[in-house]
C-alpha cells in the first residue's frame, strides 16, 4: 500500500494505465467540483452599473476620489447628510466594492462642463 501511494504521489505510472486515469480523474473532479462546495465569496455586485464613465484617482494612501457623472446618481435635496452618504457609496460600489466608506463629497462642473459628484472614499 504504502508503494502505491508513493507511486501515486510522484505520478510514476505511464499513460492509459488504470492508475494514470484516475490520478487524470481526481485532478479533474477537484477542479470542476471544488467550485460548487466551495464558498469563495465572491458574488456580482447586486447594484446596476452606471450609464456614465466613472473615474477612479487614488488620493494617498488609502483614500480614493471617485467622480460620477450627476445623471448616473439622483440625490433629492431634501435629504440628509447620512442619506446623501447612503446614495452615494451605492452609486460607487459597482467600482469600489462595498469595503469603502464615503468621507466627503460635492458637486462639480467636469471638462465638458456637465455636472458630477466627486466622492471622496475610504478603504
Amino acid at each position: 500500500m504504502n508503494k502505491l501511494l508513493k507511486s501515486y504521489f510522484y505520478w510514476t505510472f505511464p499513460r492509459g494505465h488504470v492508475h494514470y486515469d484516475v490520478l487524470v480523474t481526481l485532478i479533474l473532479l477537484f477542479i470542476f467540483v471544488t467550485p460548487h462546495l466551495w464558498d469563495f465569496g465572491d458574488k456580482p455586485s447586486r447594484v446596476p452599473g452606471p450609464q456614465h464613465p466613472i473615474q477612479v484617482v487614488s488620493d494617498g494612501s488609502r483614500g480614493i476620489i471617485v467622480t460620477v457623472n450627476a445623471d448616473d446618481l439622483f440625490v433629492p435635496t431634501t435629504e440628509t447628510d447620512s442619506q446623501v452618504r447612503k446614495q452615494l457609496r451605492k452609486a460607487i460600489e459597482p467600482v469600489t466594492g462595498d469595503a469603502v466608506s464615503v468621507t466627503r463629497w460635492e458637486t462639480a462642473l467636469d471638462a465638458q462642463g456637465n455636472r458630477v459628484w466627486k466622492i471622496w472614499a475610504r478603504r
